[in-house]
């Protein structure tokens, strides 16, 4: 039984990281940083896996990308885009699914702390990038911030919307079905 359930495992961490490179390249460009889905699906994914899991299958979808395969936003890859402007945001986003995923385990039950996980999570990653952003562009942390950030809090405080209201109901039917094991 145990070797089942590890491969159980290992398929949907392959599976989310799968997800995580199609919605990861679909973005609109508008300036140095896209708007993308990569930090939505990264919310499913903590969801459906767990922290520990769910940072797997980002750290996955960042090898695939570091390699060359272009999934990173706008069909982009290579070592070129982590140590680039925007690396700093593809980075960050580790951090964001540690700390949003801890707040998901832990409180799952309790939806405001998922969503100020969640939110705490994406600032975090804000911060990472924008220092990133700020130094490899050259650009104050001023305008690394209005290039950044200030243009993406709407659309991210809709995708943390989403995955509060979705990601429950994924990982209950999950549960129900006895396909979720954190």
């Amino acid at each position: 039984m145990q070797k089942k359930s590890n491969v159980y495992q290992l398929s949907v961490i392959g599976l989310m990281a799968a997800v995580i490179c199609i919605l990861g390249p679909l973005s609109i460009p508008i300036g140095l940083v896209p708007i993308s889905l990569q930090n939505l699906a990264i919310y499913f994914a903590l969801y459906v896996l767990g922290m520990k899991r769910g940072t797997i299958s980002y750290v996955i979808y960042l090898a695939i990308g570091f390699v060359g395969i272009p999934v990173f936003a706008g069909f982009t890859g290579g070592a070129s885009k982590l140590l680039g402007p925007t690396g700093g945001y593809l980075i960050g986003f580790i951090f964001m699914a540690l700390i949003a995923g801890y707040f998901i385990d832990k409180f799952f039950d309790k939806w405001y702390l998922c969503f100020l996980g969640m939110a705490l999570g994406t600032v975090v990653c804000y911060a990472f990038g924008t220092t990133w952003l700020a130094y490899q562009a050259n650009m104050t942390f001023k305008a690394a911030l209005a290039a950044g950030v200030i243009p993406f809090i709407p659309g991210d405080l809709i995708k943390i919307l989403i995955a509060t209201i979705l990601g429950p109901k994924i990982r209950e039917q999950l549960i129900s079905a006895n396909l979720f094991s954190a």
